[in-house]
């Protein structure tokens, strides 16, 4: 990995303190060679020292750090810039120099992280101050070797069609395609990255991965908590765009895409495309919509939400949905895609599940005890990620005595604790692999994909805490 200098805006807020900085120390401590000093950036009225000691005591809460550890690691990586509250060119100017500077101290080259980890209102203004001030080129060092500048924008990207294009038009006007990381946190994730070896390097799979041998491929996030204390952003947005335009959407493209013409990101990216590109128009009957009342959960209290702090008391915002895609292209004519999200659902799940289809004849089905059922690949990505697949075996003892036996391969007991998915995306990031890194043109056709249901008159059904959301999901 090349050297450089990792500019974090918004290095006070809770992302960076959660995530962000123990990713960092996570990917130093596996590569302790990584010549990289970290230069936070936000409007709080720090110096370095102050930002340290925030730092410190955010690794030592939330990444679990010893304070002496934390306390060296901070010392030795972090320093900071601050911004003035209405930020100004020059403010981003004195960035520009704090960062070359650091560079030039530590030898660190020319190439440097722009990471935003800001509210999506602060990523136009911040990426045309970047653009103006330079910031978005390689400063010149007079050396050689790789040069390089990449930016990284957090999700949501645009909260319609239009705000997404808007966005994309902005940034490109300062930074290359290939200069931008859209990240999503669960393409990080091991079991997402797998998905791929699975389908790809198993061709027992990948021959029965199409409308001959699948009957239907669900997609649940499910989340067992309520909104909370977002109710504010939450009402602005819903479940549809909170997490079906795209953690949802990007599971279903690893699983529905073609075979990539390589394993390089372009072409793995293209056929993400071209599955949202082949989905048929969504209808009334495609979609569900629910909104959790009252109730209780797991022995507490959960109160409505319209009652929430900044939720309107008639608001028809979604906190659950269900939408049906269909495919139409060769492989996938005829099978459905259900996607599935809620709060406040039964538990807390994320999980692709793959229903083959059944034989033509059911050879037991006359013989008393036995249970019949669709052989089921479930792919477990949290709260445990895994794989299993479950099919009928024969009980031992006397007679054809048919049952279903789940086998379980558990990712961490089988080949230990996979890094967090932060740290993934960081390290490929510094090594400008943009594979699990979202292509704008994604953005745009996973926008036009949902953009026509958003806009109409939406009807929400009543959910009780914790079930498995509205009935009217089931007939999908």
């Amino acid at each position: 990995m090349d050297p450089h200098v990792f500019v974090l805006f918004g290095a006070t807020g809770d992302l960076s303190k959660r995530l962000i900085l123990p990713a960092l120390v996570d990917l130093t401590r596996s590569n302790p060679d990584l010549k990289m000093r970290v230069l936070g950036v936000s409007r709080t009225e720090y110096d370095d020292d102050a930002f340290r000691r925030d730092a410190i005591d955010g690794l030592v809460s939330v990444g679990g750090l010893g304070r002496g550890e934390a306390t060296e690691w901070v010392n030795t990586y972090i320093f900071y810039q601050s911004l003035d509250g209405d930020p100004t060119p020059d403010d981003y100017e004195r960035v520009r120099l704090r960062a070359d500077e650091l560079a030039h101290r530590f030898e660190l080259g020319p190439s440097r992280v722009l990471y935003l980890a800001l509210p999506p209102a602060a990523f136009e203004m911040t990426a045309e101050w970047l653009g103006r001030t330079g910031m978005n080129r390689p400063h010149d060092d007079g050396g050689k070797g790789e040069r390089w500048v990449r930016l990284v924008v957090e999700k949501p990207f645009g909260h319609s069609l239009a705000s997404a294009r808007h966005l994309n038009e902005v940034l490109h006007r300062h930074f290359d395609e290939s200069q931008i990381y859209r990240i999503d946190h669960y393409l990080g994730k091991e079991t997402v990255q797998n998905l791929l070896v699975f389908r790809l390097a198993n061709p027992i799979f990948e021959r029965l991965w199409n409308r001959d041998a699948i009957e239907r491929v669900e997609i649940y996030v499910s989340e067992d908590l309520d909104v909370g204390t977002r109710g504010a952003y939450y009402d602005r947005a819903g479940a549809m765009r909170d997490m079906i335009q795209n953690h949802l959407t990007q599971l279903f493209t690893l699983v529905a895409m073609e075979v990539p013409s390589s394993p390089g990101a372009d072409a793995i990216r293209s056929e993400k495309v071209k599955v949202l590109r082949s989905v048929a128009p969504l209808s009334g009957k495609d979609v569900v919509l629910g909104q959790y009342t009252g109730g209780r959960l797991d022995g507490r209290s959960v109160e409505p939400y319209t009652d929430l702090k900044g939720v309107a008391p008639d608001s028809t915002t979604e906190t659950f949905a269900a939408v049906r895609l269909s495919v139409n292209n060769w492989r996938w004519q005829g099978v459905p895609f259900v996607l599935r999200t809620g709060k406040v659902m039964k538990k807390r799940t994320t999980e692709v599940r793959v229903v083959f289809r059944p034989p033509p004849v059911a050879f037991f089905r006359d013989l008393e005890g036995c249970e019949l059922k669709s052989n089921l690949l479930r792919i477990e990505l949290q709260p445990d990620e895994g794989f299993s697949l479950t099919f009928g075996v024969k009980r031992p003892g006397d007679g054809f005595v048919v049952e279903p036996q789940r086998f379980h391969v558990d990712y961490a007991e089988a080949v230990g604790d996979p890094p967090s998915a932060y740290r993934t995306l960081v390290e490929d990031l510094i090594r400008g692999d943009q594979t699990l890194f979202v292509h704008g043109d994604e953005v745009e056709a996973s926008w036009a994909l949902y953009d026509p249901i958003l806009k109409r008159p939406r009807k929400v059904h009543p959910y009780a805490p914790g079930s498995w959301g509205p009935e009217a999901a089931d007939a999908l």
